[in-house]
């Protein structure tokens, strides 16, 4: 089926790597969706599921720790997709998949010392690359991503904007896709819908 692919995501960031996933594979974006956050788009996801009985959908929610793996959380949440939904899990979350480009993090964030060797056994990435950012030589960059010490927020009050600029200037998918199994495999889907479109 040729069609847009219709997005729903928990946030911002998320949006702007799937816009830039489906870039590179060549494919339009149709309407976006975000959601702020996992539970609303949980709540939405039977509803986009029926409308991805007619148009190209991909939801992309993060596995965090709701399930052992993402086919338990797939089947959980989507236990009969139709025929145009893709329902893809991050692991653990889309922030992941930006940890996964060390090299770029390094230069971008401006920190001391390495990112870690496999993204995907971290299970709080967001809070990496927070602590990533801390350690930043730029005062611009830790102002951006930490939290201040008087607020119970988990990230600062630039996070999404400047990860937003990471991944649309700086994140390298064919890079990041080597150390991310779940980033692979939606490329890999992405690769092979862009060529029987």
């Amino acid at each position: 089926m040729k069609c847009p692919i219709t997005l729903a995501v928990e946030g911002t960031t998320d949006a702007a790597v799937v816009r830039r996933l489906l870039d590179e594979a060549g494919l339009e974006t149709g309407p976006e969706y975000v959601k702020n956050g996992k539970h609303a788009l949980d709540q939405s996801l039977a509803g986009y599921n029926n409308a991805a009985r007619f148009s190209c959908w991909l939801v992309l929610r993060d596995l965090d720790r709701d399930a052992a793996c993402a086919p338990d959380l797939r089947r959980q949440l989507l236990p009969t997709p139709a025929a145009h939904m893709r329902l893809h899990i991050p692991v653990h979350a889309v922030e992941t998949w930006l940890l996964a480009d060390a090299e770029s993090n390094s230069d971008f964030l401006s920190f001391r010392g390495s990112v870690p060797v496999d993204p995907e056994a971290i299970h709080h990435p967001k809070h990496a690359l927070v602590e990533l950012a801390r350690r930043s030589r730029r005062k611009a960059v830790r102002e951006a991503m930490v939290p201040a010490p008087d607020t119970t927020a988990g990230v600062g009050p630039g996070y999404a904007a400047l990860l937003i600029e990471f991944v649309t200037t700086r994140w390298r998918p064919t890079v990041a896709a080597t150390r991310s199994q779940s980033l692979a495999r939606l490329r890999e889907f992405l690769r092979t819908i862009s060529h029987v479109r």
